[in-house]
């Protein structure tokens, strides 16, 4: 019986333990075949310029409003928190370190993803399902080059930007909130950004 168990118990170990790897290994696969298209030209660049503008300024909306309110949630908590302590004028670094370094990237790479990735994820399901894939491999196109590859580089010159937007805004929604809400001196608030960052 108890053998039996332990039997049972390692065959579900090493079915999601494979199945993991290969999950790994598939995407591994991908990113590889990307990267290899990346490479090569002809640049699709038309395509690229859409992608970004399908990901970086369709998704403005969203990293503008998560980024003003996520920093205004934090000048709120900061200056209710330190002023406890007499230590209000550090609300400026707290805010602003919280989001340059933990909650900016992390925030806006989720909203993003909320927004653009499922998009790309239903638009990609469509194409698979209408057999447009298909049709680009007939017409000798390859999908790689034509689908992902200028996704992937949309992507990647798209985060960064959003990232600091993201930031900026993030840091004047705090400074909204300590300065205009709670008196705090503006100098004081962005004086000690300058010492933490």
């Amino acid at each position: 019986m108890i053998g039996a168990l332990l039997l049972d118990l390692v065959q579900r170990l090493g079915r999601a333990t494979l199945n993991s790897v290969t999950k790994l290994g598939r995407f591994g696969v991908f990113l590889g075949r990307a990267l290899f298209w990346l490479a090569i030209p002809p640049f699709k660049v038309r395509q690229t310029v859409d992608r970004i503008s399908f990901i970086g300024v369709r998704s403005l909306s969203v990293i503008l409003l998560t980024g003003a309110f996520t920093g205004m949630v934090l000048g709120l908590q900061g200056v209710i928190m330190l002023r406890r302590v007499g230590s209000e004028a550090f609300v400026g670094a707290g805010v602003a370190v919280s989001l340059v370094r933990e909650l900016g990237p992390v925030l806006s790479a989720l909203m993003v993803t909320g927004r653009a990735g499922s998009a790309l994820a239903a638009e990609i399901g469509v194409m698979r399902i209408t057999e447009q894939i298909d049709a680009l491999t007939v017409m000798a196109l390859n999908p790689f080059r034509y689908l992902v590859v200028p996704t992937l580089v949309a992507g990647v010159i798209a985060m960064p930007l959003l990232c600091w937007i993201f930031d900026v805004v993030g840091i004047y929604g705090g400074y909204f909130v300590a300065v205009h809400l709670f008196d705090l001196s503006g100098g004081t608030y962005f004086g000690q950004i300058r010492i933490f960052l």
